[in-house]
């Protein structure tokens, strides 16, 4: 028989797997890693040639993920690829064979198994202690590939020639490291070092960046970096770390001056910061944790998992300033586990970059740009291919969990299109940015690279495009892209030469990488909520319900219009859209101002934004949702302007009060009393409601509650509405309002009663980290259509 094995099964140990159970079953033959996945060759009796096929993916290795498995009977003593029969009936692993088109699936990186940590903790093993130990249970994987099949020769691995005891664990199949490619140990694989301030040269103050960036940098001799690296962090410092796909700057989390100052020279102001705990029970005294979230924080993926603040965590305030939840995870990496457990408390553990850069990881970029940042830097002499941040996740009680970034732990793992397309680059939107390449019904999302909003993120995503056309063989002859003109992903798929171009509206993504995901092609019902689109009249989405699938879309009904006063300022200053908003509420050209911005905005500034309402200079119709819950948190007082794209919603949501049921009525105009004919979601009434109850004194949780749940009610509403005049059973959920864990979850609730199947982004972001499979989902069925045609 022989046997082709499709799906995640290179760097996961399958062919150690193949091997012990073909030895267990008496049989003979060989398996090999090629560009396509695995191939193999087994010879026997047929009752153990049975066995051996019906457990190849049953039993597979943790890390593997077996698609599908093709076989084929053979003549008997057939033997190997080159027609050579075997000296001995014996089952062996065959070099990797190369040469042809790669489509062989890439692991993601996975956190350190048990295994290895009580290895490394083990005073009497050869690896005590060392930040690179690994098995094929776990490991660096798609961060230090280069291309596949996945062989050491073609990882980052490479240069590091194993020794003779790393050699013989390689080659003997009862080692849980027969063929992991990462193997290495402290005599023949990478180490690490603490590079420090020249202690010649007096220590400038702590805030002072311009004299830090001007200080002599030497390598301190340490007999333990990470233990002499966590005696600096007690001492204060600020450390910069080199990880798995890129560095992070880490200070004590329970130091205040010490975050205020990570703060400063990051230029990161009010953005919560992600933490590190040294373990569950740790986490635990930071954060409330569910099962879910227990569970969601100990996966092989180790994401960043969003959860509600602990009264009387030792966090700094400036750890998340106002924020109730906190972002934590758990050490992923070797060098993690020692560094934390050395340290015995919380790290902030955040992205090694300064604001709106993409993160550092190569070693002399990283230098550059981070020692005017930290006071020391852990470095190690392993190189990383893929720069890769931090996933973020986000439990909710009636979905799967949220998937705020997607990136290590998840990517590259593909995805499934259900229609077949041509070879495809997707370039995604402009913000939360992701691109997906695509071939036949297989998909690629890159991962999260950022705002594309300067040239060092354009260039990150540039080169994360070519590392995926190279890793997996796709030469696009479509490339997909969003409608807005100016955005900086449609105008690099524009500049491509000798390819079709295909625009995407920006919802239609949101709607297509819906279904997508979950094998769909619709048509379903789309409750598409964000901050700004660009719509095909000109104008800008963003609070709209489609009618539609892959094949296209109709807006059947918006939320009602407001003007977006100053443009991209509104978006900085909520204030503004709180002052558009009660205009539209009140008819009025200049309504008054809430009392509770009256310290925050002076009156003349006001009185600008009403004229530019009034003459719609600068102030193009939004119907925007997020700009809608910017409005809200404004004449509540809870934000007058923000430091981060988001932070009033969010704000906002963590204000209501949870035991709130009540509603405001949201009026529904139907389509053919809109003017533009669709059904308007008329919050007019909502908005002076929100007003009317600050100005009473009502209590913010009540206020902020109420708002979350009329929103909900009028969009279940809305949305049974289409389903009843389409006859369709199917609504999809998503946009970057969604993320709105109140939101989402009381959507969901006033819609079960309907008995609507509830389709939520579980694979991937439901914000615009999504938008670029949906593109390739999109620009496939487009090109299908065609070729039907």
């Amino acid at each position: 028989m022989r046997a082709r094995v499709e799906g995640t099964v290179q760097g996961v140990g399958f062919r150690p797997f193949v091997f012990r159970l073909a030895t267990e079953l008496g049989l003979a033959g060989w398996v090999v890693n090629d560009e396509h996945g695995v191939l193999l060759e087994a010879e026997g009796p047929d009752a153990a040639v049975d066995a051996f096929l019906a457990r190849l993916a049953g039993e597979a290795p943790p890390l593997a993920s077996v698609e599908r498995v093709r076989s084929e009977e053979l003549p008997p003593d057939r033997g190997g690829p080159d027609g050579g029969r075997p000296e001995a009936p014996a089952f062996e692993i065959r070099v990797s064979a190369g040469g042809g088109e790669p489509d062989a699936l890439v692991s993601p990186d996975a956190a350190t198994c048990a295994d290895c940590l009580a290895e490394m903790l083990d005073s009497g093993d050869r690896r005590h202690r060392y930040p690179f130990i690994n098995c094929t249970n776990c490991g660096p994987r798609f961060t230090i590939v280069r291309g596949v099949p996945y062989d050491r020769p073609l990882t980052t691995m490479a240069e590091f020639e194993m020794c003779e005891l790393c050699r013989a664990e390689y080659d003997d199949p009862a080692d849980r490291r027969f063929h992991a490619q990462p193997n290495a140990c402290p005599e023949c694989g990478p180490r690490v070092w603490l590079r420090v301030a020249d202690e010649g040269v007096a220590t400038p103050d702590r805030g002072d960046v311009a004299s830090s960036s001007r200080m002599p940098r030497v390598t301190r001799q340490d007999p333990d970096p990470i233990q002499a690296a966590a005696a600096e962090l007690h001492d204060g410092r600020i450390l910069a770390i080199k990880g798995i796909g890129g560095f992070h700057l880490a200070c004590l989390a329970s130091d205040e001056e010490a975050v205020a100052t990570l703060r400063a020279r990051k230029h990161r102001y009010d953005k919560p910061l992600a933490l590190m705990a040294p373990d569950l029970a740790a986490a635990r005294e930071l954060v409330e944790l569910g099962e879910r979230e227990a569970g969601l924080l100990q996966g092989r993926e180790r994401p960043i998992v969003i959860a509600r603040r602990c009264a009387g965590s030792a966090v700094a305030s400036s750890v998340a300033p106002g924020a109730p939840d906190l972002g934590v995870m758990l050490p992923y990496s070797p060098l993690h586990h020692l560094l934390l457990a050395d340290v015995g408390e919380a790290l902030v553990m955040t992205s090694g970059n300064v604001s709106d850069e993409p993160i550092a990881f190569l070693d002399d970029d990283a230098l550059a740009r981070l020692e005017p940042i930290a006071d020391l830097v852990l470095l190690h002499d392993r190189p990383i291919e893929t720069r890769t941040d931090d996933s973020v996740l986000r439990a909710t009680s009636q979905t799967e969990p949220l998937l705020i970034r997607r990136s290590r732990g998840y990517v590259p793992g593909a995805l499934t299109l259900p229609i077949e397309g041509p070879a495809t680059l997707a370039c995604g939107a402009e913000l939360k940015n992701t691109f997906c390449l695509a071939k036949g019904n297989r998909a690629w999302v890159g991962p999260h690279i950022g705002d594309l909003e300067n040239y060092e993120t354009l260039v990150s995503f540039r080169d994360g495009v070519r590392h995926f056309e190279r890793l997996f063989a796709v030469e696009p002859q479509v490339v997909a892209h969003d409608m807005h003109p100016e955005y900086l992903s449609t105008k690099f798929a524009l500049g491509l030469e000798g390819v079709e171009h295909v625009a995407v509206q920006h919802h239609h993504a949101h709607l297509a990488a819906g279904l997508a995901e979950q094998g769909e092609t619709g048509p379903a019902i789309g409750a598409i909520f964000d901050g700004t689109g660009f719509g095909p009249d000109g104008t800008i989405w963003g609070g709209e319900i489609l009618v539609g699938g892959l094949a296209g879309f109709e807006r059947v009904g918006m939320l009602h219009p407001a003007r977006l006063p100053g443009g991209s300022a509104a978006i900085r200053e909520p204030w503004r859209m709180a002052c558009s908003w009660l205009a539209v509420a009140d008819g009025a050209e200049c309504p008054e101002m809430p009392a509770a911005l009256a310290g925050a905005v002076d009156q003349s500034r006001w009185t600008e934004v009403c004229e530019l309402l009034r003459t719609g200079v600068a102030s193009p119709l939004t119907t925007s949702m997020g700009r809608l819950f910017d409005a809200v948190a404004a004449i509540c007082g809870i934000r007058a302007t923000v430091n981060y794209e988001g932070q009033a919603a969010a704000e906002l949501e963590a204000a209501a009060d949870l035991a709130e049921r009540r509603s405001w009525p949201i009026g529904q105009i139907d389509a053919a009393d809109s003017g533009d004919g669709v059904q308007l979601l008329d919050t007019r009434e909502l908005v002076r409601a929100v007003r009317d109850g600050a100005a009473a004194g009502s209590p913010v949780p009540e206020l902020s509650a109420r708002f979350h749940n009329s929103i909900a009610t009028a969009t279940s509403t809305a949305v049974r509405r289409e389903a009843e005049h389409r006859s369709l059973d199917t609504v999809v959920l998503s946009g970057g309002v969604f993320q709105n864990r109140l939101l989402l979850e009381r959507t969901i609730e006033a819609l079960t009663p309907t008995r609507l199947r509830v389709l939520v982004p579980r694979l991937l972001p439901p914000n615009d980290g999504g938008i670029s499979f949906g593109q390739a989902a999109i620009a496939a069925e487009s090109s299908t259509s065609e070729s039907a045609a």
